[in-house]
């Protein structure tokens, strides 16, 4: 099972989304709108292996 980390860039409207596994593959990347939900619903599938999510926002 690969290690994964997540990072999300927050701007006013709405966040990109990526996940990266352990060899900086990119497994996901998506613009999402900035709804909590939303971006808990596609994160979900990778719970099991993430290892944690930074959030850069300005």
């Amino acid at each position: 099972m690969k290690e994964l980390y997540g990072g999300i860039d927050l701007h006013a409207n709405n966040s990109v989304v990526v996940v990266l596994d352990d060899e900086d593959q990119v497994r996901y990347q998506k613009r999402l709108p900035n709804k909590l939900e939303t971006i808990l619903q596609q994160l979900a599938p990778f719970q099991a292996e993430l290892q944690g999510v930074v959030v850069e926002s300005t």
